[in-house]
């Protein structure tokens, strides 16, 4: 009977496990071979919504400029304990002039992005600096100094009249 159950269990293992990596997709699909079917001063506004859809985003200070994107992750390799990697990053800026037609269109994809460093270094504010014992013992000095509350009900006074 443990014979049995030891070949379902690798019969069962081995059938669910797949040569062919799983695939998470974000975005526009087929972004670089959509962006080929636009041409320069003669597509419009409508068009590109026709072929790309509506933009992942505009631009905040400028309406005549769209973006698109294309990200695909992957599990990377069992010595990475099966962590996402991304292996398509695609970005394309999409820019019209007044009267909403196409005058420039740039595509980035993931080998002509750099990494950029960012600093490590951070400002501290000065309010999160403060200890659990410093605002304790805060606290308790204003009740030591004023244990009835009557400053708080002396401002109300004052705010109300």
């Amino acid at each position: 009977m443990n014979k049995i159950l030891y070949i379902f269990f690798i019969v069962i293992t081995v059938t669910n496990c797949t040569p062919k990596k799983v695939v998470k997709h974000h975005g526009i699909p087929f972004l670089e071979k959509k962006q080929n079917l636009l041409v320069l001063n003669e597509s419009n506004k409508n068009d590109v919504i026709k072929i790309l859809g509506n933009p992942s985003t505009k631009s905040l200070f400028d309406d005549n400029m769209w973006i698109y994107i294309e990200r695909k992750q992957t599990q990377s390799e069992l010595k990475n304990l099966g962590k996402m990697e991304i292996y398509k990053n695609d970005v394309l800026v999409v820019e019209f002039d007044d009267l909403g037609i196409l005058k420039n269109k740039k595509l980035h994809d993931i080998s002509k992005m750099e990494n950029i460093k960012i600093a490590k270094d951070t400002t501290e504010n000065i309010n999160t600096n403060k200890s659990f014992l410093y605002d304790f013992m805060s606290s308790m000095r204003q009740k030591i100094n004023d244990p009835l509350g009557n400053r708080a009900k002396n401002r109300r006074e004052v705010n109300q009249r």
